[in-house]
C-alpha cells in the first residue's frame, strides 16, 4: 500500500492486509499514510519512556505503536497511556482515543500533520498529549480544549496526575541506553 492520495472509508482501511506491517500504516483525513521507521534516538526515547511510566503508575498502562481506532482516524501514536479499567481483555486495536498520547516526531515527519492527528485525539476524548521534537530540544503539550504549550530545558511536563515528575531534559537523556 502507498500512501493514498484518494479518500478511504475507516472500514476499508482497516481491512487492508499490510497495515500492521512495519512501520504501520495509519489513516489520517481519509488518507493512508506509512509511518517513518524508528531512529535509534527515536526507538530508545520510545522503550524507556513506556518503562518510566509504567514503572511509576498503577493507574494507566503505557503502550508503544497501539492502532487506535478514533473515527474517521485509525492513528497509530508512538505511545498512548490508557486507563488499565478501559483497556479490553481481548487483542486488538484499542477502540476509542487513549487518555495521553506522545508523538515523538521523526525529522522527515511533518509537524502539522502530527499535530492534526493529535487535535483529533483531543477532540474524541484524549485529555493530555505531548509531542516531542527531539531536534529543537522541546516537548509541545496540550490539555483539553487548553491552546498548547511549549516545554523546553527544566519545565516539568503535565503528566494527567501521575506525579511522573518529569522535565524536558530528563525526557531527552532518555534517548540515551539505559
Amino acid at each position: 500500500m502507498r500512501q493514498s492520495i484518494q479518500q478511504i472509508p475507516l472500514a476499508e482501511f482497516l481491512t487492508q492486509p499490510n497495515i500492521e506491517s512495519s512501520p504501520a500504516w495509519e489513516l489520517i483525513d481519509g488518507r493512508a499514510v506509512q509511518k517513518p521507521m524508528p531512529t535509534l534516538f527515536h526507538s530508545r526515547l520510545q522503550r524507556n519512556l513506556v518503562n518510566y511510566i509504567n514503572d511509576r503508575t498503577e493507574q494507566f498502562e503505557a503502550v508503544q505503536e497501539l492502532r487506535c481506532i478514533v473515527p474517521p482516524f485509525s492513528p497509530v501514536p508512538d505511545i498512548v497511556i490508557i486507563s488499565c479499567e478501559c483497556l479490553p481483555d481481548e487483542d486488538g486495536p484499542f477502540n476509542g482515543a487513549p487518555d495521553w498520547l506522545i508523538e515523538i516526531r521523526s525529522p522527515d515527519q511533518s509537524t502539522l500533520d502530527l499535530q492534526n492527528k493529535i487535535l483529533h485525539c483531543l477532540g474524541n476524548g484524549t485529555q493530555l498529549a505531548w509531542l516531542i521534537d527531539l531536534t529543537r530540544q522541546q516537548i509541545w503539550v496540550w490539555q483539553g480544549d487548553d491552546l498548547p504549550i511549549i516545554c523546553s530545558g527544566a519545565d516539568i511536563l503535565p503528566d494527567n496526575n501521575t506525579n511522573l515528575q518529569l522535565s524536558v531534559n530528563d525526557v531527552m537523556a532518555m534517548t540515551g541506553r539505559k
